[in-house]
């Protein structure tokens, strides 16, 4: 497996390999002890799953408070995604700067993303299956988010038609209406 350091160097892409022929391939996604030696010394305690069923679907930018903040290993099982990660740790060099990264299925791809980051997604292509594991679970009380369009931020999402959003994400507070949530 390749590690990549991204913009952000805390956020990792991680290429795992293919082995393939006729008949399809193989990968090997994840391995605790390597990707704590390599990558984060983290444990990861619940594996998520969702499917967006049409394209410009924008999930996020989620993220939660501590004692539950989320270190999160992304990967795209079926379609392809835009994942982004958004620096909200106050006093970080690299705060509400973002990163992106295209996940798919065809490409194998998966995003580290430590706590203290935001991290949403858009679809861009139908039935699109998203699936991480998180190193703490999902805790509603600590559950937070920040606006997916924020213009201080700037992320550049693919332009499409219409931008499909559940009533929370559409939301969110702007980065200046954060308080402090995380520290560098």
């Amino acid at each position: 497996m390749q590690v990549e350091t991204l913009a952000i160097p805390d956020v990792k892409r991680l290429k795992p390999k293919r082995f393939g022929d006729e008949r399809g391939y193989f990968s090997e996604l994840f391995k605790a002890d390597w990707f704590r030696e390599n990558v984060a010394d983290v444990t990861f305690v619940q594996d998520n799953e969702s499917l967006s069923r049409q394209v410009g679907t924008v999930r996020g930018l989620h993220f939660q408070l501590n004692p539950f903040a989320q270190g999160k290993l992304v990967r795209c099982t079926q379609g392809a995604l835009l994942d982004v990660a958004v620096d909200i740790r106050t006093g970080s060099p690299t705060f509400g700067h973002w990163v992106s990264l295209e996940l798919s299925a065809d490409n194998g791809e998966q995003l580290w993303i430590p706590a203290g980051f935001a991290h949403g997604f858009m679809t861009l292509v139908p039935d699109t299956v998203i699936n991480y594991k998180v190193t703490a679970r999902y805790s509603a009380e600590h559950d937070r988010g920040l606006k997916w369009d924020d213009p201080a931020v700037g992320i550049l999402w693919p332009e499409v038609d219409r931008y499909l959003l559940s009533d929370k994400d559409a939301k969110q507070p702007l980065l200046s209406e954060l308080p402090t949530c995380f520290e560098y």
